[in-house]
């Protein structure tokens, strides 16, 4: 089948009274099957400003036939993180993902503050060691590495970006073995697109949604600690206590609780990041400035993508890439706001992120199933 893609000539969007981003909203319009067309679909306020785009052919469905096809192939025993490794010198092969109680922190975690350590923050853990790090689980809780289990793990990293929209990979997103959504990408009525299932969601505090949407049971949280707050935060979540000073540490409200058990919770390893930062992305090593920040801190889904690659043998991504030449491409998946809204990021350098990505996935590092950094299935 053949649906229609339409791509802008021009930047301008159309005025949009709810749109949270300088109040504008992308000129889109839904085309194809039942208004959801994958990959095809452009939204336009008027049959006028259509007439300023032109018109493509895109085949239907090119999407879910290249993820079933990743699903039936042979899994690849361990390919992600050896295809990683190659990129990393010996000195970062690291292999612990979290941090648990029976395994003491290593000298190195102190060398630089969060996220790539935790130098500074002595006194705070010592101050949390009883109710916080001794709740942690021991290191033969679940999930594992990838080599304690002798069945190939394929893993889908899922990304909140607006490719995902209209894509209906909610049930095949859902049979990977693992799935690992980042910060508050909602399920719900998205879940056509994106699924159901929730293996681990992996996010800071201001990251986390305000009401937790995951029902399934097995879900594990992984708190990301990227200041010293975080760590407070993640304290009072495990013994389920209430923070009251969020409106101190944090730039936006966090939630008050999130219904899992202890046991269900997991503290990323800062190495994870340092190694992302320093050793795939090459960024210099972290300093003090006087004033501003350098763009050196992985955005979470690329810290995502290394974690998995500890986890699972073969590392697959949906929802990722942003395409800030289209400024009025949606940015996420859930809500309105628009791609131009990245140029204003000042913490993550999004364009080496994605040159990174791209180069992995040509190696075969990683498979990108929606085609937003490496299309593999896209017309040529």
């Amino acid at each position: 089948m053949i649906g229609l893609l339409i791509i802008p000539l021009t930047n301008r969007v159309a005025s949009h009274p709810h749109s949270p981003v300088g109040k504008r909203q992308a000129p889109w319009v839904s085309l194809g099957r039942n208004g959801r067309s994958p990959l095809c679909r452009i939204e336009v306020p008027s049959l006028l400003t259509c007439l300023k785009y032109c018109v493509f052919l895109c085949p239907f469905n090119k999407v879910q036939e290249h993820v079933q096809r990743v699903l039936k192939a042979q899994c690849r025993t361990g390919s992600t993180r050896q295809a990683l490794l190659d990129q990393l010198p010996v000195s970062s092969h690291m292999t612990q993902p979290f941090l648990w109680k029976d395994v003491p922190l290593p000298d190195e975690l102190f060398l630089y503050p969060p996220p790539f350590g935790f130098k500074g923050l002595q006194g705070k853990l010592m101050i949390l060691s009883v109710n916080f790090f001794l709740k942690l689980p021991d290191s033969d809780s679940e999930p594992q590495p990838r080599n304690a289990s002798d069945k190939c793990q394929r893993c889908v990293v899922v990304g909140n970006g607006g490719v995902l929209r209209g894509l209906e990979l909610g049930p095949l997103i859902d049979r990977f073995d693992t799935v690992i959504r980042l910060n508050s990408g909602p399920l719900g009525e998205f879940s056509v697109d994106v699924g159901n299932r929730t293996s681990i969601r992996m996010s800071y505090p201001e990251g986390t949604p305000l009401q937790w949407m995951d029902t399934d049971p097995h879900t594990m949280f992984v708190a990301v600690v990227y200041k010293s707050g975080d760590i407070s935060w993640t304290s009072a979540m495990v013994n389920k206590l209430t923070p009251l000073w969020d409106w101190l540490f944090f730039w936006q409200k966090v939630p008050d609780q999130i219904p899992l058990e202890p046991h269900r919770f997991r503290l990323l390893n800062p190495l994870v990041i340092r190694e992302t930062a320093l050793d795939l992305l090459k960024y210099p090593p972290p300093r003090t400035r006087l004033w501003g920040q350098d763009q050196n801190v992985p955005t979470i889904g690329i810290s995502a993508l290394n974690l998995a690659s500890l986890l699972c043998d073969e590392v697959s991504l949906a929802g990722f890439g942003y395409t800030l030449s289209q400024q009025g491409a949606p940015l996420h998946y859930y809500d309105h706001r628009l791609m131009d809204s990245m140029l204003q990021e000042t913490s993550h350098n999004v364009n080496r992120e994605t040159k990174l990505l791209q180069s992995l996935v040509k190696q075969g590092a990683f498979t990108d199933l929606t085609g937003g950094i490496q299309c593999s299935f896209c017309p040529s």
